[in-house]
């Protein structure tokens, strides 16, 4: 039984797809949450048409994955955000993971991929793979599965507005990390908006202000 948690805001536009993904697969039991930060689009009703529980929290992803993982009643979790779509056979490789006893004490993420045939799309691709494979550090956006068990004991999500993914993972432990063998396909409508080069360079340029110590909410501007 797994627990998956997305964290939503006016979030309509893409959400559908990412519960329709988790909802039509074989190999898992999943129990929906949605922790929903105040949306005033069809967000709320989309999650009801996954039958997904609607949780109606505080904005800041931080604090609505923290408040879905507290309301969920399994033994794991997957944090999944609401623009990113599991790909076929992520329910086989999940469950695999979650079979073997050893893993009750490390963390699994996906293959990062993107919704953009772009070759700018594959070089962040193949870039982020690489930041996986040396630091252990996934983006949020490759999904977080973890068992409740490690998850308590590490002190779960922090209410930050920012990095909490980044916050989160870094207690978890890099030596802990898992890539299993399935892609999640993020939506590259911000890097199209923003530019590959310039959105990456910020992203890379905010998680160099936070690990050298600026507090996450005098960076969520620049962030954008």
């Amino acid at each position: 039984m797994l627990s998956v948690i997305v964290p939503s805001f006016d979030s309509a536009a893409t959400l559908g797809p990412v519960l329709a993904a988790v909802r039509d697969q074989d190999a898992i039991e999943c129990e929906i949450i949605v922790a929903d930060g105040g949306s005033t689009d069809a967000t709320p009703d989309i999650a009801a048409q996954f039958g997904a529980r609607l949780l109606s929290t505080g904005q800041g992803r931080g604090h609505q994955l923290a408040a879905g993982a507290e309301a969920s009643r399994q033994d794991w979790l997957l944090f999944l955000h609401a623009d990113t779509v599991l790909a076929p056979g992520w329910d086989a490789a999940a469950a695999g993971f979650m079979a073997e006893a050893g893993n009750l004490f490390r963390f699994a993420a996906f293959r990062f991929a993107l919704d953009d045939s772009a070759p700018q799309a594959r070089w962040l691709e193949a870039m982020v793979a690489w930041r996986c494979r040396a630091f252990g550090l996934p983006y949020g956006d490759q999904g977080l599965l973890v068992s409740r068990m490690l998850y308590d004991a590490q002190g779960g999500f922090r209410a930050m507005p920012l990095m909490e993914d980044v916050d989160l993972i870094r207690r978890l432990g890099r030596d802990r990390l898992v890539m299993v063998n399935a892609k999640a396909v993020t939506s590259a409508a911000r890097f199209r908006r923003g530019g590959y080069f310039r959105r990456s360079i910020r992203n890379l340029f905010c998680l160099a202000l936070y690990l050298v110590g600026l507090p996450p909410r005098a960076i969520v501007r620049l962030y954008g």
